[in-house]
């Protein structure tokens, strides 16, 4: 199927084929002419050399581009129609070019670096029209693309690249990078008091909890007031501790600061902690736990992207265009998560792209081997047809150039 800019390739090559054509056969008329009117005016014989090697120097290179995609003239010449008789060795080439020169790990390093993916995208999401297209064609494609799979196809299928991926990024500067945007400037003191509500909620919601264990571990003898007293001590004890926590300069949420510091520093630095750090996340990534609960996620995100009638697709298109907006929006201001994502994503498709480049590589040859002939053969003309046109306007001009040079040459070096 022809899109539009093959359209418009199309009429650029046609456009450009009448021009080298026509120069062309207007050398050729011009030999005719001069030929004809030479005993008039002597001069002529300079504008038939001209003539007479542009017309040359054209129909050679006519018959190098021609050769290139097809026989000129029909005619089984040897070493014509390169491209549809080398097409499988191209595609071989063509692979193996892009794999060893675009998707090396050093290429892909240097290349995601000024690209600075976070920043781009963040950029392009937080752009309303943009979210608003992007969650329209998610919500049409999602469960046409649930279709082409099973459950379970896709359970192994998503368990298999959250493993790769959580693999690919070291888990110790990942974390540090994560906290130290999290602990950074303003957010260190809402942090902290985030850090306290839930301390103060866990408290709350567990206060039976700890009566029952003060009553479990004081004298059997005692009487159960004296435990409820012990227990209102330490619960009074605690939530004063908390509420004191939250007063700028107490020397506890000072300590605590002090130690979240420490902490992110030997995340950074730590061989050991690294070390720790590497093993935790190998343990999550060859646990069977991460792929079930995986599974259970995705089936519940599978029934929330089927909805049931238009009006349900319409609304949770919104609903996705806000959510990306709103993050495009967070992220572009957030130059921490910025680097921490742009790092992320350099270490994710270093190790998921350049091991693979030679699979690309081959997967892009069977992509060209199975075009028919006249399929690539078009492909290409339309790329590159019209600038190869030039070759044969140039090869018009610079051919009779040449024979005017050696026509004029040779009359001066042999006068008459």
């Amino acid at each position: 199927m022809s899109t539009t800019q093959d359209l418009v390739r199309g009429r650029r090559l046609r456009r450009m084929r009448l021009v080298a054509t026509g120069l062309l056969a207007s050398m050729a008329g011009l030999y005719l002419a001069a030929g004809f009117w030479l005993n008039a005016a002597p001069w002529l014989a300079y504008v038939r050399a001209f003539a007479e090697a542009a017309t040359v120097g054209a129909c050679a290179d006519w018959f190098a581009v021609t050769a290139l995609f097809r026989r000129p003239l029909g005619l089984p010449i040897p070493h014509t129609a390169i491209v549809p008789r080398n097409k499988d060795r191209i595609g071989g080439a063509l692979g193996g070019f892009i794999a060893e020169n675009f998707l090396t790990a050093e290429v892909l390093e240097a290349r995601l670096r000024q690209l600075q993916i976070g920043r781009w995208g963040a950029g392009w999401l937080r752009q309303r029209k943009n979210a608003a297209a992007l969650a329209e064609r998610f919500v049409k494609l999602a469960p046409e693309l649930l279709a082409f799979s099973t459950p379970q196809a896709r359970r192994r299928f998503v368990g298999s690249i959250a493993s790769e991926a959580i693999a690919a990024v070291p888990a110790a500067p990942f974390a540090a990078g994560v906290l130290r945007a999290i602990w950074s400037g303003e957010r260190r003191a809402a942090a902290l008091d985030a850090a306290l509500d839930l301390a103060q909620g866990v408290l709350a919601r567990n206060e039976d909890l700890l009566r029952a264990e003060v009553a479990g571990r004081t004298y059997r003898w005692l009487p159960r007031w004296v435990d409820d007293r012990i227990a209102d001590a330490i619960l009074t004890g605690l939530s004063r501790t908390l509420a004191e926590m939250r007063q700028p300069g107490n020397a506890l949420r000072e300590r605590l600061s002090s130690w979240a510091d420490d902490f992110i520093l030997r995340l950074e630095t730590d061989p050991a902690l690294a070390a720790k750090a590497e093993e935790i996340k190998r343990q999550i990534t060859s646990s069977p736990l991460l792929a079930e609960r995986l599974g259970d996620v995705g089936a519940g995100f599978e029934a929330w992207l089927n909805p049931a009638t238009d009006a349900e697709a319409a609304a949770l298109a919104e609903r996705v265009a806000g959510w990306l907006s709103g993050l495009g929006g967070w992220l572009y201001e957030q130059d921490e998560a910025i680097e921490i994502f742009n790092d992320w994503a350099r270490r994710a498709l270093q190790g998921s792209v350049a091991p693979r480049r030679r699979q690309i590589g081959r997967m892009i040859a069977g992509v060209v081997a199975s075009w028919e002939v006249g399929s690539v053969v078009e492909k290409l003309e339309l790329q590159v047809g019209a600038d190869l046109q030039y070759i044969r306007i140039n090869g018009t001009i610079v051919g009779g150039l040449v024979g005017l040079a050696i026509f004029t040459l040779s009359g001066l070096l042999h006068p008459h």
